[in-house]
């Protein structure tokens, strides 16, 4: 079973805002810099272990596409800060873990469900992995109080973040 990491692979995360100054805000694109996944040739057996501190803001998003510039490095640094601190609390859960308990086939795809332990909780997750050329692929939409956490809020809620954080994963087929 070979071990995926971030030379390979790719972990982006995808934060979308809420609330009445959401015209003021930013979507956000975020990517996992420091993570491990075993994945047997078959996908029959997967296991992932992410760094909740090492995410890197990579840019805002406007209308579902990359807006560059938009954030400065100051401005990525805050949300940083946001997000280790208040959001994943990341000193005090440093590990994100996925283990698969079932993979079923459906077509050209695979069902795989497992394990998710995030923020100290485990919750059972479903994601249909595809092939992209060369790649296994997917996409899974996370509702962050399911994992106890809080979603980001400032202003007393006039900003926030939606609770649902999209996370795609991206693994060369073996």
């Amino acid at each position: 079973m070979p071990t995926l990491d971030a030379k390979s692979s790719e972990v982006l995360l995808f934060s979308y805002k809420d609330g009445l100054l959401a015209k003021v805000a930013h979507d956000l694109k975020m990517r996992v810099d420091d993570f491990s996944i075993d994945v047997a040739e078959d996908l029959s057996n997967v296991k992932a272990t992410f760094r909740a501190n090492r995410i890197s803001v990579l840019n805002a998003m406007k209308q579902g596409r990359d807006d560059y510039g938009t954030l400065s490095d100051s401005d990525k640094k805050k949300i940083l800060a946001n997000i280790n601190d208040d959001v994943l609390e990341s000193r005090r859960f440093p590990i994100v873990t996925f283990e698969s308990t079932a993979v079923r086939e459906q077509g050209t795809s695979r069902i795989v469900t497992g394990n998710l332990t995030l923020h100290g909780q485990t919750r059972t997750i479903v994601a249909t992995v595809r092939e992209d050329g060369q790649h296994w692929m997917t996409e899974v939409t996370l509702h962050q109080p399911d994992f106890g956490i809080v979603p980001y809020k400032a202003l007393g809620g006039a900003l926030k973040v939606k609770p649902e954080v999209k996370v795609t994963v991206r693994v060369p087929k073996p």
